[in-house]
């Protein structure tokens, strides 16, 4: 892969850098690598493995690391993988992607997690690849292993879809507790609920795979106590005032300020949308919302934050490590306060952006915040 140094692509420009399509170096494997865009010949991106993923969904993924990275000043541009697998076989798969995307890798494409892959999967064709983010050409050598370096930041996404949400309540005159809804309660949905619910706001709704869980309070803390590692809560353990639905999107129902969308792709959506009771909508995940329930939210007065602005804390954390900002001299415990504060630093500044932008005219306020943050890299 060219390490020429590329500059950001314009919004209006559809094709990503290049986009490699994955059959399998000795071994049986479907699935794609987009680069959106080369900054200083280095992109990066997380690895999505699911049945039905497609390449459109990648190279938007890609497009989205784009913004993700634009947003925050980072100077490193998007990429995305996708695997299309349920998951089996899980060794075979993870060892033929490493051998697969070895070359990329080494020249400046760095690939981590997203939904259906692990950290134990990413060790897996790390290792298969013989790649180390410790090491490469033209940058000072990283100090710690990876695994070191971001286990600790785990809860940095979560960390700063909180601050996204604390501060648009604020930027929208919101005063005293919010009522929230968490639609999706997997590492990124938990960490919101405790966050907002420390900050003394109501957390009323709760989604997950098997449907929605409501009451004028939900006790956070016992929900995630009876909650699995794939964010599923068992249903034999919860409080008698807690009210359960299994009817399809029934979290849009629950009468709230503010909705948290951390699940999957597309969970508000042109069909749905006119439920959505929460003047105030935060995605916590990527593509939480399509583009058109994102335009009759806002048309029907509901602020918008999206996950490009919102969703930066963990490709934040991995990309301030890959471009070798964060200062690595610093204590574990020092270096992890410095990330949270990067993190919820820069959600505060875009939120506020987009917000006051979006208050100034109608329509869509995410492309002039982008062109104001491309002039400043």
């Amino acid at each position: 892969m060219s390490t020429q140094h590329t500059a950001l692509q314009p919004d209006d420009n559809p094709e990503p850098a290049f986009s490699v399509a994955l059959n399998g170096a000795g071994g049986n494997i479907k699935g794609w690598v987009v680069a959106d865009t080369l900054v200083d010949g280095l992109a990066m991106g997380g690895v999505r493995m699911t049945p039905g993923v497609t390449e459109e969904e990648v190279r938007g993924l890609a497009r989205d690391m784009t913004h993700k990275f634009t947003l925050a000043g980072l100077r490193i541009g998007g990429a995305k993988g996708g695997i299309v697998s349920d998951g089996g076989n899980r060794e075979q798969t993870f060892r033929t992607f490493g051998r697969t995307v070895k070359p990329l890798l080494h020249g400046g494409l760095h690939l981590g997690i997203d939904m259906g892959v692990t950290p134990a999967d990413r060790a897996v064709f790390f290792d298969e690849a013989g790649y180390d983010p410790r090491f490469r050409r033209g940058a000072p050598d990283m100090p710690i292993d990876w695994r070191t370096y971001y286990e600790p930041l785990i809860d940095a996404t979560g960390h700063g879809v909180g601050e996204a949400a604390v501060t648009a309540l604020e930027a929208t005159g919101r005063t005293g507790p919010a009522r929230v809804v968490v639609q999706g309660f997997g590492a990124v949905g938990r960490a919101v609920a405790r966050f907002l619910e420390e900050r003394g706001h109501l957390i009323v709704g709760v989604a997950d795979v098997r449907g929605t869980l409501s009451a004028d309070r939900l006790p956070v803390g016992e929900l995630i106590a009876v909650t699995d590692e794939f964010g599923g809560i068992d249903r034999t353990r919860l409080p008698d005032t807690v009210t359960q639905s299994t009817a399809p999107d029934a979290w849009l129902d629950v009468d709230a300020d503010l909705v948290v969308l951390a699940a999957q792709k597309h969970a508000l959506n042109a069909a749905n949308v006119h439920r959505l009771r929460a003047g105030l909508v935060v995605e916590g995940g990527n593509i939480s919302s399509s583009d058109e329930a994102r335009d009759k939210a806002r048309a029907a007065g509901s602020a918008l934050v999206p996950g490009v602005i919102a969703n930066i804390g963990g490709a934040g954390s991995a990309a301030l490590a890959v471009t070798r900002v964060v200062p690595f001299d610093l204590s574990a415990t020092a270096r992890k306060a410095w990330v949270f504060d990067w993190v919820a630093d820069c959600v505060r500044r875009n939120t506020r952006a987009l917000l006051e932008i979006a208050a100034s005219h109608a329509g869509d306020p995410l492309p002039e915040l982008l062109d104001t943050r491309r002039k400043e890299l």
